[in-house]
Protein backbone atom coordinates (compact mmCIF):
# COMPACT_ATOMS: atom_id res chain seq x y z
CA UNK A 1 0.00 0.00 0.00
CA UNK A 2 1.46 2.98 -0.88
CA UNK A 3 1.04 5.96 1.80
CA UNK A 4 0.33 9.54 1.00
CA UNK A 5 1.47 12.66 2.12
CA UNK A 6 -0.71 14.56 4.71
CA UNK A 7 -0.27 17.81 2.24
CA UNK A 8 -2.91 15.43 -0.34
CA UNK A 9 -5.08 14.52 2.92
CA UNK A 10 -6.15 18.12 3.37
CA UNK A 11 -5.85 19.31 -0.39
CA UNK A 12 -8.67 19.47 -2.66
CA UNK A 13 -9.85 19.60 -6.03
CA UNK A 14 -11.86 23.20 -6.88
CA UNK A 15 -15.40 22.33 -7.52
CA UNK A 16 -14.89 24.87 -10.28
CA UNK A 17 -13.09 22.86 -12.83
CA UNK A 18 -15.78 20.27 -12.29
CA UNK A 19 -18.59 22.24 -12.69
CA UNK A 20 -16.71 24.48 -15.82
CA UNK A 21 -16.23 20.95 -17.34
CA UNK A 22 -20.05 20.95 -18.39
CA UNK A 23 -20.30 24.06 -20.01
CA UNK A 24 -18.84 22.08 -23.25
CA UNK A 25 -21.82 20.23 -23.46
CA UNK A 26 -24.02 21.17 -26.73
CA UNK A 27 -25.92 23.92 -26.02
CA UNK A 28 -25.15 24.72 -22.76
CA UNK A 29 -24.82 28.52 -22.16
CA UNK A 30 -22.21 29.24 -19.28
CA UNK A 31 -21.57 32.27 -17.10
CA UNK A 32 -19.17 30.04 -14.61
CA UNK A 33 -15.75 31.18 -16.24
CA UNK A 34 -13.59 33.31 -15.01
CA UNK A 35 -12.11 33.73 -19.08
CA UNK A 36 -11.78 36.67 -20.58
CA UNK A 37 -13.71 36.74 -24.49
CA UNK A 38 -11.54 34.38 -26.75
CA UNK A 39 -12.28 36.48 -30.22
CA UNK A 40 -10.62 39.56 -27.99
CA UNK A 41 -7.33 37.73 -27.02
CA UNK A 42 -3.84 39.57 -29.31
CA UNK A 43 -3.63 36.21 -31.52
CA UNK A 44 -1.98 38.25 -34.15
CA UNK A 45 0.08 40.95 -31.86
CA UNK A 46 1.30 38.02 -29.57
CA UNK A 47 2.04 35.96 -32.77
CA UNK A 48 4.36 38.68 -34.03
CA UNK A 49 6.15 39.05 -30.36
CA UNK A 50 6.97 35.03 -30.22
CA UNK A 51 8.37 35.35 -34.16
CA UNK A 52 10.25 38.71 -33.26
CA UNK A 53 12.40 37.21 -30.00
CA UNK A 54 12.73 33.70 -31.85
CA UNK A 55 14.05 35.48 -34.87
CA UNK A 56 16.40 37.97 -33.08
CA UNK A 57 17.51 35.87 -30.24
CA UNK A 58 17.60 32.44 -32.05
CA UNK A 59 18.15 29.24 -30.01
CA UNK A 60 18.47 30.99 -26.75
CA UNK A 61 14.95 31.86 -26.49
CA UNK A 62 14.57 27.23 -26.03
CA UNK A 63 17.12 26.91 -23.14
CA UNK A 64 16.77 27.22 -19.56
CA UNK A 65 17.77 30.95 -18.20
CA UNK A 66 17.38 33.06 -15.27
CA UNK A 67 14.66 35.66 -14.94
CA UNK A 68 14.26 38.42 -17.41
CA UNK A 69 15.69 41.40 -16.00
CA UNK A 70 13.91 44.11 -18.64
CA UNK A 71 10.91 42.67 -17.55
CA UNK A 72 11.29 42.55 -13.93
CA UNK A 73 12.60 46.20 -14.53
CA UNK A 74 9.20 46.81 -16.56
CA UNK A 75 6.77 45.04 -13.13
CA UNK A 76 8.93 47.83 -10.59
CA UNK A 77 8.23 50.69 -13.04
CA UNK A 78 4.66 49.40 -13.37
CA UNK A 79 4.52 49.07 -9.41
CA UNK A 80 6.16 52.29 -9.12
CA UNK A 81 3.24 53.84 -11.20
CA UNK A 82 0.69 52.55 -9.31
CA UNK A 83 2.36 53.83 -5.62
CA UNK A 84 4.36 51.77 -4.39
CA UNK A 85 8.16 51.34 -3.79
CA UNK A 86 9.72 48.53 -6.13
CA UNK A 87 12.82 48.44 -7.16
CA UNK A 88 13.35 45.27 -9.65
CA UNK A 89 15.22 43.54 -6.86
CA UNK A 90 12.09 43.24 -4.81
CA UNK A 91 10.12 41.33 -8.09
CA UNK A 92 10.19 37.57 -8.74
CA UNK A 93 8.56 36.36 -11.62
CA UNK A 94 6.38 33.35 -11.59
CA UNK A 95 4.01 31.25 -13.53
CA UNK A 96 1.00 32.79 -12.93
CA UNK A 97 -0.81 34.07 -9.76
CA UNK A 98 -1.85 30.83 -8.25
CA UNK A 99 2.02 29.69 -8.08
CA UNK A 100 2.84 33.15 -6.25
CA UNK A 101 0.22 32.33 -3.80
CA UNK A 102 1.99 28.39 -3.76
CA UNK A 103 5.22 29.46 -2.99
CA UNK A 104 4.37 32.43 -0.09
CA UNK A 105 2.04 29.54 1.54
CA UNK A 106 5.16 27.21 1.33
CA UNK A 107 7.50 30.33 2.58
CA UNK A 108 5.25 31.31 5.52
CA UNK A 109 2.65 28.32 6.76
CA UNK A 110 3.32 25.48 8.58
CA UNK A 111 0.32 22.64 8.92
CA UNK A 112 -1.70 23.31 11.78
CA UNK A 113 -0.64 26.76 11.85
CA UNK A 114 -3.44 29.91 11.78
CA UNK A 115 -3.75 31.76 8.42
CA UNK A 116 -6.88 34.45 7.48
CA UNK A 117 -8.88 34.17 4.49
CA UNK A 118 -11.97 35.76 3.39
CA UNK A 119 -15.19 34.39 4.51
CA UNK A 120 -15.97 33.54 0.40
CA UNK A 121 -13.31 33.62 -1.71
CA UNK A 122 -11.40 32.54 -5.06
CA UNK A 123 -10.58 28.58 -4.38
CA UNK A 124 -7.20 28.89 -5.48
CA UNK A 125 -6.30 31.04 -2.14
CA UNK A 126 -8.07 27.97 0.18
CA UNK A 127 -5.85 25.56 -1.71
CA UNK A 128 -3.16 27.09 -0.47
CA UNK A 129 -4.69 27.43 2.95
CA UNK A 130 -6.90 24.44 4.37
CA UNK A 131 -5.10 22.84 1.39
CA UNK A 132 -2.05 22.76 3.00
CA UNK A 133 -3.20 22.00 6.55
CA UNK A 134 -3.51 25.47 7.82
CA UNK A 135 -5.87 26.43 10.54
CA UNK A 136 -8.14 28.58 8.97
CA UNK A 137 -9.90 31.18 9.82
CA UNK A 138 -12.48 33.60 8.01
CA UNK A 139 -13.34 37.38 7.82
CA UNK A 140 -16.61 38.81 6.47
CA UNK A 141 -16.39 41.20 3.21
CA UNK A 142 -18.83 43.61 2.73
CA UNK A 143 -20.28 43.75 -0.30
CA UNK A 144 -19.90 47.33 -0.77
CA UNK A 145 -16.21 48.56 0.72
CA UNK A 146 -14.45 45.10 0.59
CA UNK A 147 -12.83 42.72 3.70
CA UNK A 148 -13.92 43.81 7.36
CA UNK A 149 -11.00 45.38 8.17
CA UNK A 150 -12.59 44.66 12.36
CA UNK A 151 -12.41 41.19 12.15
CA UNK A 152 -9.15 41.12 10.34
CA UNK A 153 -7.94 42.86 13.23
CA UNK A 154 -9.46 41.07 15.94
CA UNK A 155 -8.16 37.81 14.39
CA UNK A 156 -4.89 39.17 14.27
CA UNK A 157 -4.86 40.19 18.18
CA UNK A 158 -6.77 36.43 18.67
CA UNK A 159 -4.92 34.16 16.42
CA UNK A 160 -1.93 35.72 15.13
CA UNK A 161 -1.71 34.15 12.34
CA UNK A 162 1.23 33.46 9.68
CA UNK A 163 -1.07 35.53 6.97
CA UNK A 164 -3.67 37.05 5.51
CA UNK A 165 -5.00 36.48 2.07
CA UNK A 166 -7.05 39.68 1.09
CA UNK A 167 -8.22 40.25 -3.14
CA UNK A 168 -8.20 44.08 -3.47
CA UNK A 169 -9.83 44.94 -6.75
CA UNK A 170 -13.09 43.29 -8.62
CA UNK A 171 -13.04 40.42 -6.00
CA UNK A 172 -13.57 36.67 -6.98
CA UNK A 173 -16.14 36.11 -6.77
CA UNK A 174 -17.94 38.71 -5.40
CA UNK A 175 -16.83 41.77 -8.00
CA UNK A 176 -16.78 44.17 -4.74
CA UNK A 177 -13.67 46.47 -4.13
CA UNK A 178 -11.38 47.63 -0.86
CA UNK A 179 -12.38 50.74 0.10
CA UNK A 180 -8.58 53.27 0.10
CA UNK A 181 -9.40 53.68 3.80
CA UNK A 182 -9.59 49.85 4.02
CA UNK A 183 -6.33 49.52 1.91
CA UNK A 184 -4.69 52.04 4.51
CA UNK A 185 -5.42 50.24 7.18
CA UNK A 186 -5.00 46.58 6.00
CA UNK A 187 -1.52 48.17 5.42
CA UNK A 188 -1.51 49.43 9.22
CA UNK A 189 -2.58 46.14 10.57
CA UNK A 190 0.17 44.16 8.92
CA UNK A 191 2.72 46.81 10.10
CA UNK A 192 1.60 46.48 13.95
CA UNK A 193 0.78 43.20 14.68
CA UNK A 194 3.69 42.10 12.26
CA UNK A 195 1.65 39.86 10.31
CA UNK A 196 2.11 39.33 6.21
CA UNK A 197 -0.63 40.06 4.15
CA UNK A 198 -0.48 38.60 0.39
CA UNK A 199 -2.64 40.93 -1.75
CA UNK A 200 -3.38 38.86 -4.22
CA UNK A 201 -4.26 41.41 -7.09
CA UNK A 202 -4.65 39.49 -10.76
CA UNK A 203 -7.79 41.60 -11.49
CA UNK A 204 -7.17 45.57 -11.28
CA UNK A 205 -5.93 46.28 -14.00
CA UNK A 206 -9.48 45.20 -15.88
CA UNK A 207 -11.00 48.31 -14.45
CA UNK A 208 -13.84 50.07 -17.18
CA UNK A 209 -14.96 52.15 -14.58
CA UNK A 210 -14.50 54.60 -11.83
CA UNK A 211 -10.91 55.89 -10.62
CA UNK A 212 -7.81 53.42 -10.27
CA UNK A 213 -7.02 52.97 -6.71
CA UNK A 214 -3.51 52.19 -5.57
CA UNK A 215 -2.81 48.92 -3.99
CA UNK A 216 -2.43 47.62 0.15
CA UNK A 217 1.49 47.68 -1.05
CA UNK A 218 0.88 51.47 -1.63
CA UNK A 219 0.75 51.79 2.33
CA UNK A 220 3.23 49.63 3.03
CA UNK A 221 6.45 50.95 4.55
CA UNK A 222 7.13 47.99 6.78
CA UNK A 223 7.27 45.56 4.34
CA UNK A 224 5.13 43.26 5.64
CA UNK A 225 2.57 43.18 2.47
CA UNK A 226 3.27 40.72 0.18
CA UNK A 227 1.96 41.66 -3.53
CA UNK A 228 0.63 39.48 -6.59
CA UNK A 229 0.37 40.46 -10.09
CA UNK A 230 -0.71 38.33 -13.02
CA UNK A 231 -0.20 38.87 -16.89
CA UNK A 232 -2.61 36.15 -16.96
CA UNK A 233 -5.94 38.24 -16.65
CA UNK A 234 -4.38 41.47 -18.14
CA UNK A 235 -2.80 40.28 -21.47
CA UNK A 236 -3.68 36.03 -22.26
CA UNK A 237 -4.83 33.23 -20.04
CA UNK A 238 -2.19 31.12 -21.24
CA UNK A 239 0.71 33.09 -20.79
CA UNK A 240 0.73 31.87 -17.45
CA UNK A 241 2.81 34.78 -16.30
CA UNK A 242 2.76 36.44 -12.78
CA UNK A 243 5.02 38.03 -10.70
CA UNK A 244 5.32 38.54 -6.53
CA UNK A 245 6.78 41.59 -5.04
CA UNK A 246 8.18 41.04 -1.91
CA UNK A 247 11.18 42.47 0.54
CA UNK A 248 14.43 41.90 -1.25
CA UNK A 249 16.28 39.65 1.64
CA UNK A 250 13.64 37.19 0.81
CA UNK A 251 13.85 36.67 -2.37
CA UNK A 252 16.43 34.24 -2.63
CA UNK A 253 14.24 31.96 -0.29
CA UNK A 254 11.34 32.14 -2.81
CA UNK A 255 13.84 31.27 -5.35
CA UNK A 256 14.77 28.36 -3.93
CA UNK A 257 10.97 27.25 -3.08
CA UNK A 258 10.28 27.75 -6.77
CA UNK A 259 13.25 26.22 -8.04
CA UNK A 260 11.82 23.21 -5.86
CA UNK A 261 8.55 23.02 -7.95
CA UNK A 262 10.19 23.42 -11.42
CA UNK A 263 12.99 25.47 -12.11
CA UNK A 264 12.19 28.62 -13.46
CA UNK A 265 9.75 30.18 -16.06
CA UNK A 266 9.86 29.71 -19.91
CA UNK A 267 12.92 32.47 -21.12
CA UNK A 268 10.57 32.43 -24.46
CA UNK A 269 7.73 33.54 -22.43
CA UNK A 270 8.97 36.13 -20.47
CA UNK A 271 10.74 37.65 -23.37
CA UNK A 272 7.04 37.74 -26.03
CA UNK A 273 5.52 39.63 -23.32
CA UNK A 274 8.10 41.63 -22.55
CA UNK A 275 8.47 42.21 -26.01
CA UNK A 276 4.65 42.89 -26.20
CA UNK A 277 4.97 45.27 -23.08
CA UNK A 278 7.86 47.36 -24.87
CA UNK A 279 6.35 47.95 -27.99
CA UNK A 280 3.00 49.69 -26.01
CA UNK A 281 0.53 46.55 -27.75
CA UNK A 282 -0.71 46.16 -23.83
CA UNK A 283 -2.23 49.79 -23.65
CA UNK A 284 -4.73 49.31 -26.71
CA UNK A 285 -5.24 45.53 -25.48
CA UNK A 286 -6.62 46.09 -21.95
CA UNK A 287 -8.61 49.27 -23.34
CA UNK A 288 -10.34 46.87 -26.08
CA UNK A 289 -11.18 44.21 -23.43
CA UNK A 290 -12.14 46.68 -21.03
CA UNK A 291 -14.76 48.24 -23.37
CA UNK A 292 -16.02 44.94 -24.28
CA UNK A 293 -16.28 43.96 -20.38
CA UNK A 294 -17.92 47.18 -19.64
CA UNK A 295 -20.10 46.44 -22.14
CA UNK A 296 -21.18 43.13 -21.32
CA UNK A 297 -21.17 43.90 -17.63
CA UNK A 298 -24.12 46.52 -18.24
CA UNK A 299 -25.99 43.72 -20.56
CA UNK A 300 -25.73 41.74 -17.18
CA UNK A 301 -26.96 43.93 -14.65
CA UNK A 302 -29.51 45.02 -17.12
CA UNK A 303 -30.95 41.28 -17.65
CA UNK A 304 -30.89 40.87 -13.74
CA UNK A 305 -32.87 43.67 -13.75
CA UNK A 306 -35.69 43.03 -16.28
CA UNK A 307 -35.64 39.01 -14.94
CA UNK A 308 -35.37 39.21 -10.96
CA UNK A 309 -35.92 43.18 -10.44
CA UNK A 310 -36.38 43.80 -6.49
CA UNK A 311 -36.34 40.01 -5.66
CA UNK A 312 -32.68 39.79 -5.79
CA UNK A 313 -29.65 41.54 -5.36
CA UNK A 314 -25.99 41.71 -7.25
CA UNK A 315 -23.09 43.74 -6.90
CA UNK A 316 -22.33 45.97 -8.86
CA UNK A 317 -18.17 45.57 -9.88
CA UNK A 318 -16.72 48.42 -11.67
CA UNK A 319 -14.03 45.99 -13.43
CA UNK A 320 -13.15 42.87 -13.48
CA UNK A 321 -15.36 39.69 -14.47
CA UNK A 322 -17.94 38.52 -12.12
CA UNK A 323 -20.96 39.40 -10.60
CA UNK A 324 -22.58 38.11 -7.39
CA UNK A 325 -26.06 37.61 -7.46
CA UNK A 326 -27.78 37.11 -4.01
CA UNK A 327 -31.26 35.55 -3.84
CA UNK A 328 -33.50 35.16 -0.82
CA UNK A 329 -32.64 32.81 1.99
CA UNK A 330 -34.89 30.33 0.98
CA UNK A 331 -33.26 29.61 -2.55
CA UNK A 332 -30.02 26.86 -2.26
CA UNK A 333 -28.38 27.47 -5.69
CA UNK A 334 -26.21 24.15 -5.16
CA UNK A 335 -29.07 21.97 -4.92
CA UNK A 336 -31.15 23.74 -7.79
CA UNK A 337 -27.66 23.43 -9.30
CA UNK A 338 -29.11 19.90 -11.78
CA UNK A 339 -32.29 21.90 -12.96
CA UNK A 340 -30.29 25.08 -14.59
CA UNK A 341 -28.25 22.61 -16.11
CA UNK A 342 -31.58 20.64 -17.61
CA UNK A 343 -32.52 23.96 -18.88
CA UNK A 344 -29.15 24.44 -20.42
CA UNK A 345 -27.66 27.31 -17.95
CA UNK A 346 -24.69 27.20 -15.75
CA UNK A 347 -23.51 29.04 -12.94
CA UNK A 348 -20.98 28.36 -10.19
CA UNK A 349 -23.17 28.40 -6.56
CA UNK A 350 -22.16 30.48 -3.77
CA UNK A 351 -21.28 27.52 -1.32
CA UNK A 352 -18.35 26.49 -4.16
CA UNK A 353 -16.37 29.63 -1.94
CA UNK A 354 -16.94 29.20 0.86
CA UNK A 355 -14.96 27.55 3.41
CA UNK A 356 -16.86 27.47 6.20
CA UNK A 357 -20.30 26.96 4.48
CA UNK A 358 -23.12 29.91 3.42
CA UNK A 359 -23.32 31.48 1.04
CA UNK A 360 -26.18 28.95 -0.49
CA UNK A 361 -28.26 31.37 -1.71
CA UNK A 362 -25.65 33.25 -3.79
CA UNK A 363 -24.05 32.80 -7.28
CA UNK A 364 -21.22 34.13 -9.23
CA UNK A 365 -22.18 34.95 -12.19
CA UNK A 366 -19.06 35.66 -15.27
CA UNK A 367 -19.89 38.60 -17.70
CA UNK A 368 -16.94 38.17 -20.10
CA UNK A 369 -16.88 35.41 -22.18
CA UNK A 370 -20.12 34.88 -23.20
CA UNK A 371 -21.64 37.46 -26.04
CA UNK A 372 -24.45 39.87 -24.97
CA UNK A 373 -26.92 37.83 -26.65
CA UNK A 374 -26.04 34.43 -24.87
CA UNK A 375 -25.71 36.69 -21.37
CA UNK A 376 -29.55 38.13 -22.19
CA UNK A 377 -30.51 34.58 -22.51
CA UNK A 378 -28.62 32.53 -19.79
CA UNK A 379 -30.01 35.11 -17.32
CA UNK A 380 -33.71 34.05 -18.88
CA UNK A 381 -32.83 30.79 -18.46
CA UNK A 382 -31.71 31.44 -14.20
CA UNK A 383 -34.99 33.18 -13.89
CA UNK A 384 -36.97 30.25 -15.31
CA UNK A 385 -35.14 27.90 -12.74
CA UNK A 386 -35.19 30.21 -9.62
CA UNK A 387 -38.27 32.55 -9.84
CA UNK A 388 -40.77 29.54 -9.31
CA UNK A 389 -38.68 28.73 -6.61
CA UNK A 390 -38.55 32.02 -4.59
CA UNK A 391 -42.25 32.42 -5.40
CA UNK A 392 -43.04 28.52 -4.45
CA UNK A 393 -41.02 29.49 -0.98
CA UNK A 394 -42.71 32.93 -0.45
CA UNK A 395 -46.06 31.41 -0.60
Amino acid sequence: MITLSSEITYLKRSVMRDLLALATAPGIVSLAGGLPATEFLPVAEYTQCLNTVLQREGARMLQYSPQHPALRGWIAEYMRGRGVDCEPDHVFITNGAQQGLSILSRLLLDPGAPVVIEAATFTGIQQVTAGRGGRVITIPTNLTNGADTEALEAAFKEHRPRFAVIIPDFHNPLGVSLSIKKRRRIADLAAKYEIPVIEDDPYSPLRFEGDPLPPIKAFDHSGHVFYIGSFSKMLAPSVRLGWIVAPPALIPKITVIRESIDLESSILTQSAVYEFLSQGLLTPHLERLNRVNHDRRDVLLDALKTNFGSAAQWTIPEGGLFVWLTLPDCVDTWSAFQKALDNHVIYIPGAAFAHDGGYCNAMRLNFSSASPENIRLAVERLASVFVPLMAVESN
